[in-house]
């Protein structure tokens, strides 16, 4: 197990949201408050040493918005090539620092629950079990947490499979199907 005082949390909100249209999911109404600020939060609660958020900019109302909450911000400048870029970003800001781990977040995740990122953080080991990830009973998922030996394969993913390959070999923690749910279209937000 490690501490969460040990741990830097990066916040992925830099993808190009194809499937939500032309406005910004992460921006978009949930319950009040922008989309993202659910999943900020929830890493405000936490407490990890280091709060990273991976943005598009590192000043747009976005990169503002979580800056606010207390997030260091990433730029990330080529969304399109998709969340392992992010991933790559993320990864290397927290390698500047002394944290044992990063636990990995997606700031379209908006209904995860502090319980269950105290259960991945549980269930972690540097050495005997450096990689845990989330699941839902059908596949491993974030958030997930990697041991800081990992931080240069994170960052050499391509596409859209950065820590995939590593996801496949992780230790798993189960969670509600709807507790794991991703925002990928505006129907996909509760009221809507």
């Amino acid at each position: 197990m490690v501490e969460t005082a040990n741990i830097a949390a990066i916040l992925l909100a830099a993808g190009t949201s194809q499937r939500f249209g032309a406005d910004d999911k992460l921006l978009a109404p949930l319950a009040g408050e922008p989309l993202a600020l659910h999943a900020a939060r929830l890493i405000v609660k936490l407490a990890p040493r280091r709060r990273i958020a991976v943005c598009p900019d590192d000043d747009g109302a976005l990169a503002r918005l979580l800056a606010a909450e207390g997030f260091e911000i990433v730029a990330n400048p080529h969304p399109e090539r998709g969340m392992s870029q992010s991933l790559s970003c993320g990864i290397a800001e927290a390698a500047q620092g002394p944290d044992a781990a990063a636990m990995v977040c997606l700031a379209d995740m908006p209904f995860v629950g502090t319980d269950h990122l105290r259960n991945l953080i549980a269930r972690f080991d540097p050495v005997e079990v450096p990689v845990v990830a989330s699941t839902n009973g059908d596949a491993a998922m974030p958030p997930a947490l990697f041991a800081r030996a990992l931080f240069d394969k994170l960052r050499s993913g391509e596409g859209d499979r950065g820590g995939k390959a590593l996801l496949a070999r992780a230790a798993l923690v189960g969670a509600p199907a709807d507790e794991l749910v991703d925002i990928d279209r505006p129907d996909d937000l509760p009221g809507r």
